[in-house]
């Protein structure tokens, strides 16, 4: 007996078209570089690609449609940004699964591009990278989050959040901490509902900035001051090994 094709609208249906739509190199680094969290025009995105304006519009276009992405206008000028966290998660993992093992970047852009963001950076709305790892580090060790699958905020951790004047009450669907694995550092850092609190948090007070063009981030001088002091993260912590 043949084996039968899949329903119409089936679950396998559904994953191929969403595997479709990241299977072209354009399309995914789009999605990369929204992991940013920032909203972006179609012409950033074309420039950013490499592409013509209405190479980049037609791909836009097709990942909006997807799912994969949202869209707003403003004057004449369209922002699009990934859809959610969802979307979010599955580019990062997708972007943690294609890592590369022992391979290393070619020309000195590249390894200072791969250094930014293997140091600190952003993985959608929260902090990712030695940064990121470092401050859950942290926090676990200091027993604000447990060592769990999930990060869970322990007693003394909403209370050093409300401290700071984070509210984890959860909003829409959103869990208030979640695991996410770094692909640089090939460890656990907070995301979730309370890793975009503390993200936002650290960037609205200065003490981590955004580093040139990319979703790299650094933390400041303040912000070494002010994250060992709460957290008691040595300044070393932020560097790269070797």
């Amino acid at each position: 007996m043949g084996t039968e094709p899949a329903a119409p609208g089936s679950a396998a249906e559904r994953v191929a078209a969403l595997a479709a739509l990241l299977a072209d190199e354009t399309r995914a680094v789009i999605c990369l570089a929204l992991l940013d969290g920032r909203a972006w025009t179609a012409g950033e995105l074309a420039r950013r690609a490499g592409v013509a304006a209405s190479t980049a519009t037609e791909h836009l276009n097709r990942l909006v449609a997807g799912g994969l992405l949202a869209q707003e206008r403003q004057g004449r000028h369209r922002y699009v940004r990934l859809a959610d966290p969802g979307a979010a998660r599955l580019v990062e993992g997708l972007a943690a699964r294609a890592a590369p093992g022992g391979e290393r970047p070619v020309g000195l852009s590249a390894v200072r591009a791969g250094s930014r963001l293997a140091r600190g950076r952003t993985c959608y709305d929260h902090l990712a990278g030695r940064i990121g790892v470092a401050v859950t580090d942290a926090m676990v060790g200091r027993g604000l989050l447990a060592a769990d699958a999930e990060l869970t905020p322990t007693r003394a951790g909403r209370a050093w959040f409300a401290a700071q004047g984070l509210d984890l009450t959860p909003t829409g669907r959103r869990p208030v901490t979640r695991s996410c694995l770094d692909w640089t550092e090939r460890r656990p850092h907070l995301a979730g509902h309370a890793g975009a609190l503390l993200c936002r948090h650290t960037f609205d007070r200065g003490w981590c900035r955004r580093v040139g063009t990319d979703r790299a981030v650094e933390v400041t001088p303040e912000g070494e001051e002010r994250l060992g002091a709460l957290l008691g993260i040595e300044a070393g912590a932020w560097r790269l090994p070797g």
